[in-house]
C-alpha cells in the first residue's frame, strides 16, 4: 500500500492565478509557512520557516518542477540538510483549468521509505487539512483584483 496524501480543491479562480498562489513566495506566506524564501525555478533551494512559540522550525526546499500555469513541485527536507530523494518528501500541485476556475490536485509522497513514520503521515495529514483549505479564498480574493 503507497502511503501519501492527496486532495482535490476547487477554486474560482484562473490556473494563473492559482499557480502563482502555490508558487510565489508572496502568495505562500498568505496561506502556508511565515517565511518563503525560494526561487520558483526548477533546481532552486531555498527555505520556509514556520514561526513557533518554542523555537522556529525552518525546512530546506529544492524545486524540481515549476510549469506555469500547470504544475509546481518541490521536495522538502526534515533532516535540515539539501533536500534530495533519499531524505524528503516531495510535494506536486498539478493545476487543471475546470468550469471557469481550476482544479488544484495535491499530492505529497515519500512516506513508503521505512525513516518515515506513521507519526509523520499523521501530523502532515493534519497539516494539509489545515493549509490547503486556505487557498480558495486566498486564491479567489487576488482573482478579484483590478
Amino acid at each position: 500500500m503507497t502511503r501519501s496524501i492527496e486532495r482535490e480543491i476547487r477554486v474560482e479562480a484562473s490556473p494563473e492565478v492559482v499557480y502563482e498562489v502555490i508558487s510565489s513566495p508572496e502568495h505562500l506566506r498568505e496561506w502556508w509557512p511565515d517565511e518563503f524564501d525560494l526561487d520558483p525555478v526548477p533546481g532552486a533551494s531555498g527555505q520556509i520557516t514556520f514561526r513557533r512559540p518554542d523555537g522556529d522550525k525552518v525546512e530546506p526546499l529544492t524545486v524540481v518542477e515549476a510549469d506555469p500555469p500547470r504544475r509546481f513541485s518541490f521536495r522538502w527536507a526534515y533532516t535540515g540538510e539539501t533536500a534530495t530523494a533519499e531524505n524528503s518528501l516531495l510535494v506536486t500541485f498539478d493545476v487543471v483549468p475546470t468550469d471557469g476556475g481550476t482544479l488544484l490536485r495535491f499530492a505529497e509522497t515519500g512516506y513508503d521509505e521505512a525513516s518515515k513514520s506513521d507519526e509523520m503521515l499523521a501530523d502532515h495529514t493534519t497539516g494539509w487539512d489545515y493549509f490547503l483549505p486556505r487557498i480558495p479564498p486566498y486564491a479567489e480574493k487576488l482573482a478579484q483584483r483590478p
